[in-house]
């Protein structure tokens, strides 16, 4: 892991160097760097090819993520209930926020870099409402894979997970083989990322010189307005669950993760810490099975970053493209996405595929507007994989007060910090398995050893 993460570093190192890059020449040659727009279409066009495989592996996986919650009855129907209500808030937030911050209004960027998209729009023509409900059905079950239709994706991703589901043991060799599937695909995209330098610096010096100082003011606010939005759900809206609901202080929770979200900063993927978070709510005083359900599940439909990301991306480009969309048109698109995203959370660059692929089955004249955000999608994508982070770990422990499976008294030692994480345990290999022995192990012998310093 620490050669990973180092490799990482280096990426995240060379994205702010390429976007340093590319503003310094769209400002000093504008006109050669209009010229260097390929680069980022380019990239653009790798992340689309992806789009597929990722919403069916993520979409099959999801619905078998949903099979094992439902096993623990009142614990899943209370996950899968919270994680609605959650992602539907994070939803209105995106959309309010970026409704008002109005970021990409002023750049008019049709002419400059829109035009692949008014050609696809044009050729693609009007089409009534029955068309584009049999649009949705695919030639054969894996036409929609080869032909990249991202609505007939999700059709057949949502009928092999439900048929999946209902083959009970029979269908556990399929699952495994998605599973790993679903390894290649990350695998696959998580190599293309090693490009995101590249397509930065030909976006960022294209945008900045195709429209000067507004395209930087724009892209700043948009971030600003992002981080915002994430503090302002993370600090306001979960703190006070939080509160309410079980009696503790978010942001003692957030110090007892600290170390997790530093990992999470340099990995830029939530999914880096999963098993430091289950091993770590086990300690907290949350019981076994509903760490064990929750954190996993939540990693799936628990995706309130991603939600917000999406909405305050979406509402962006097509403000930038002066193609603002209708409230009809917002929540239709953003619907789509926050289905499509589940279970892509952890990985870099899932969102930016998920972006990619919303606009293109909603409105394909704003496709190539994701070029937009592939420099800034970077710093993004750490801070909604920061809110995915605390929003799970905020529902793992309101889910186990709700189910009375949350020993409070331990919970107010840890976070006392009376009664410290073993961070020796979390190593092992048996604690990132689900958190076998540092989630339980420690727990009898440490509550006693707590008294004595005090």
């Amino acid at each position: 892991m620490r050669a990973t993460r180092d490799r990482t570093h280096h990426l995240y190192l060379a994205v702010i160097g390429a976007v340093v890059l590319g503003i310094v020449v769209g400002l000093a040659a504008p006109h050669v760097a209009v010229q260097l727009k390929p680069l980022g279409t380019g990239f653009v066009n790798l992340i689309k090819m992806m789009i597929s495989p990722v919403i069916l592996t993520t979409i099959v996986l999801g619905i078998g993520s949903v099979t094992k919650a439902a096993k623990v009855g009142k614990v899943g129907g209370l996950a899968l209930g919270y994680f609605l209500v959650m992602s539907t808030v994070a939803l209105a937030i995106g959309l309010v926020v970026g409704n008002v911050i109005d970021p990409g209004h002023g750049l008019h960027l049709t002419q400059a870099l829109a035009k692949a998209g008014h050609a696809q729009a044009a050729a693609g023509g009007a089409e009534g409402t029955s068309d584009f409900l049999l649009g949705i059905i695919p030639t054969t079950l894996v036409s929609a894979l080869t032909g990249g239709q991202v609505l007939q994706t999700l059709l057949v991703a949502l009928l092999a997970g439900f048929a999946l589901q209902s083959m009970g043991a029979a269908g556990a060799p399929v699952v495994r083989g998605v599973e790993h599937l679903q390894k290649l695909v990350f695998r696959v995209l998580s190599m293309i990322m090693w490009v995101a330098p590249v397509g930065a610096f030909g976006a960022i010096a294209a945008v900045v010189g195709a429209t000067g100082w507004a395209a930087l003011k724009s892209l700043a606010m948009i971030m600003l307005g992002f981080y915002a939005s994430c503090a302002i759900f993370v600090v306001v809206v979960l703190g006070l669950m939080l509160r309410v609901f079980a009696g503790v202080n978010v942001f003692a929770l957030l110090k007892y993760l600290g170390r997790e979200f530093l990992l999470i900063l340099s990995t830029s993927s939530s999914e880096s810490a999963l098993p430091r978070l289950i091993a770590k709510m086990e300690h907290l005083g949350v019981s076994r099975p509903v760490a064990g359900i929750t954190v996993p599940a939540g990693y799936s439909f628990n995706l309130d970053g991603t939600a917000i990301y999406l909405t305050m991306s979406s509402l962006f480009i097509a403000q930038a493209m002066d193609r603002p969309m209708s409230l009809g048109q917002q929540i239709s698109l953003l619907l789509f996405m926050v289905i499509a995203s589940k279970g892509a959370a952890g990985v870099t660059g899932a969102g930016l595929a998920t972006l990619a692929g919303g606009l293109q089955s909603h409105q394909p004249a704003l496709v190539d507007g994701v070029g937009l955000i592939v420099g800034i999608d970077r710093f993004m994508s750490e801070a909604r994989a920061l809110t995915n982070f605390a929003g799970n770990a905020v529902a793992t422990v309101l889910l186990g007060h709700w189910t009375g499976e949350l020993d409070h008294d331990r919970l107010r030692l840890v976070l006392a910090g009376r009664l410290p994480f073993a961070e020796s345990a979390a190593a092992t290999d048996g604690a990132t398995e689900g958190g076998t022995e540092a989630g339980t192990e420690p727990a009898p012998v440490m509550p006693e050893q707590a008294p004595t310093p005090a």
